[in-house]
């Protein structure tokens, strides 16, 4: 007997799982007529209805639960496969999500570290924040602060707690303790980010004048600029505190948030996400170091 094509009963697996021809074709970015008409082929072809049709409703009926529960695993099988396939052939590329900001402003320029540590390894560098989805992207780990949830799939390291100060050029140091009379600059992107810390250190700006922009890295390149003060992650601002570009007349405080490693597999001794996990903590870890010691 001659099998009907795959790709009749990798759509019929999916409409199986989802009972609706209409979710399957969003699945699979196709029309819901497509999907359809490929079911109906398959059940030409053998001869047997795999479906229950009841006012445009579809349910699985015995043969559809049938071939369902062998068609399943044999994709999710398939898929793996995969996978695997692909991750072995690049194995010695590793392929890294980040937050944009903190890509720009420090992981970049720490990167050329890893490569002489690592020379057989090759990173390739994706700028993207928020819930990723790694079959999609490629990329083998992200690096995010946990600002947002994420699946019991995902497998996730704690590389460094979050710490955030104000910042601005020397000149727009603020007189004591107060903020009153300037101008702060605040993101869209971060948009609680004064006033978690104004809470966490007691502090009040009743009369200081607001600036908005998109972005948290264009605060920070404005406070550079000399328009303002702005709110700022350690990590986003350590090397303009160490040139004195910048000055942050508080400090900075813990916020209770931090920034993760995620991967869609544990973390395995000897990995290159692994690896990857090792360095980048310890990265983290001596950067803090170095604002605390000034």
């Amino acid at each position: 007997m001659k099998l009907p094509a795959l790709t009749s009963f990798h759509f019929f697996t999916v409409a199986a799982q989802t009972e609706s021809f209409v979710q399957a074709a969003r699945l699979l970015h196709v029309t819901h007529g497509a999907v359809s008409r490929q079911v109906r082929l398959l059940e030409e072809a053998i001869g047997v209805e795999l479906f229950e049709r009841r006012n445009r409703a579809i349910f699985l009926n015995d043969a559809g639960r049938l071939l369902y529960n062998v068609t399943r695993p044999f994709f999710e099988q398939l898929e793996g496969t995969v996978y695997r396939l692909q991750r072995e052939a690049r194995e010695e590329v590793l392929v890294v999500s980040c937050e944009p900001t903190i890509a720009m402003k420090w992981l970049i320029l720490r990167l050329p570290d890893f490569q002489a540590a690592h020379p057989n390894l090759q990173l390739q560098l994706l700028a993207a924040g928020g819930p990723i989805d790694f079959a999609r992207s490629g990329a083998d780990v992200a690096v995010r602060r946990d600002d947002f949830h994420w699946d019991k799939s995902i497998h996730s390291e704690t590389i460094c707690e979050e710490w955030i100060g104000p910042v601005c050029t020397p000149t727009l140091r603020p007189e004591g303790q107060r903020l009153d009379g300037l101008r702060l600059l605040r993101s869209k992107t971060r948009p609680l980010a004064w006033d978690n810390w104004m809470r966490l250190v007691d502090v009040a700006a009743p009369e200081a004048t607001w600036l908005e922009y998109e972005h948290f890295y264009l605060c920070i390149q404005a406070a550079a600029a000399g328009l303002g003060v702005s709110m700022a992650s350690l990590l986003m601002v350590q090397d303009e505190l160490e040139s004195g570009q910048l000055v942050a007349p508080f400090g900075f405080r813990r916020d209770g948030s931090r920034y993760c490693l995620l991967s869609p597999r544990s973390f395995d001794d000897g990995s290159k996400c692994r690896v990857f996990l090792d360095w980048i903590t310890e990265q983290m870890a001596d950067s803090a170091r170095r604002v605390e010691a000034q």
